[in-house]
């Protein structure tokens, strides 16, 4: 399975508690963190849900 870098670079501030909630889920600590993760379905989706505030790269 390919790797997905994801960058988080808008703060989830304002938004509905179930995104917030997302980029919980996804690893993430703290604005500007990069994580890797396997690609599957439930990170997609998770990343769906949160594109406006994430960046992702495939490696």
């Amino acid at each position: 399975m390919a790797k997905l870098r994801i960058t988080w670079v808008k703060s989830g501030i304002g938004y509905s508690r179930d995104q917030r909630q997302s980029l919980r889920a996804l690893g993430f600590h703290r604005l500007h963190e990069t994580i890797e993760r396997e690609e599957s379905p439930s990170i997609r989706g998770m990343i769906a849900k949160v594109k406006h505030l994430v960046k992702v790269e495939v490696n």
